[in-house]
């Protein structure tokens, strides 16, 4: 199978027939083999019943249905986990990525060995209250996960089989697929620029939460990708330095006093008496107790039951 159309869905009745009919047409346009895989993340509209209804004349249709809202991350894994094409494309069920781009993005998949083809909607059709913090946002995860992509965010992005069936997709994770694919190995990574609808139906999902968790989100998914199988590289530099800079101003403090008696100059006052003290002592507390959260992950790590997590792209036996 050439394609495999995995789209969540969420209260979006009126505009999956449309979809549908628009996916078709394209595929069958250009000769391609597909399956659209629509999840209900737990409408509670009658998204689901729309669904059935297109399935019963379309076979290359298939559906999952959650009992209730767990979000995109979630249908996204349950999408890639079912899909059976040799390219995985998702995209928004709302109408606001156009089908149209899908011969494109198959073409940069399978001819030009892209692991992943992100979208980039550079001309948006949003209120300023989005494309604003959206710039931000984007240019924030450019800087910390070091890929070069304008629209993270953009839900039209296209994959190899090979990415989809070896990423766990969790939380809101959705926004990080290629940093998560690019920490697996995979780091042929590409950008389209892609048309932008304007919303036909209904009204948007998401709110402005969806940027401070995106950023909380990236921090985590940044600290578990390079530390999670080594917590000790962090957790005890960090605890050196913050012991070390404390250990330095504690012995300034005391050498300063011994001084003071042997020459007898004026002795300061006691080392407890100054602020310092308590800053370096703090320092060290700190320094500790970072060290003994590094070693009690690093035991962790240890006796996790998956203690390597590689891929293998390629074997050959002489």
């Amino acid at each position: 199978m050439d394609v495999s159309l995995v789209i969540p869905v969420f209260n979006e009745q009126d505009s999956l027939p449309e979809l549908e009919a628009w996916i078709a047409k394209v595929a069958n346009q250009h000769q391609l083999s597909y399956e659209i895989i629509f999840i209900d993340d737990g409408s509670s509209d009658n998204s689901y019943n729309v669904i059935k209804t297109l399935a019963a004349n379309n076979k290359n249709i298939k559906a999952i249905r959650f009992r209730r809202n767990y979000g995109k991350s979630a249908a996204l894994n349950e999408g890639f986990a079912y899909s059976q094409g040799n390219v995985v494309i998702t995209m928004d069920s709302d109408l606001q990525d156009s089908p149209d781009e899908i011969p494109e993005l198959v073409k940069m998949i399978q001819e030009d060995g892209f692991d992943i083809i992100s979208g980039w909607k550079k001309i948006r059709h949003d209120p300023i209250s989005k494309t604003i913090p959206t710039k931000l946002f984007n240019w924030a995860t450019r800087k910390i996960s070091g890929i070069k992509l304008h629209d993270f965010n953009c839900g039209l992005k296209a994959y190899s089989s090979d990415v989809v069936k070896n990423i766990e997709v969790y939380g809101e994770m959705h926004r990080y697929i290629p940093v998560i694919a690019k920490w697996k190995g995979f780091t042929k990574i590409g950008e389209k620029i892609v048309h932008h609808q304007a919303r036909k139906y209904g009204t948007t999902k998401f709110g402005m939460e969806r940027f401070i968790n995106g950023l909380l989100d990236l921090m985590s998914i940044t600290f578990v990708s390079r530390f999670s199988k080594r917590p000790m590289h962090f957790f005890g530099t960090l605890g050196f330095i913050s012991f070390f800079i404390g250990f330095i101003i504690s012995a300034w403090l005391i050498g300063e006093k011994f001084y003071a008696r042997y020459f007898n100059t004026s002795i300061p006052r006691d080392i407890v008496d100054k602020p310092l003290f308590y800053i370096a002592l703090l320092l060290v507390i700190i320094g500790v107790v970072l060290f003994l959260a590094g070693f009690i992950g690093e035991l962790i790590s240890r006796n996790s039951t998956v203690k390597n997590d590689y891929l293998i792209s390629d074997k050959i036996n002489l």
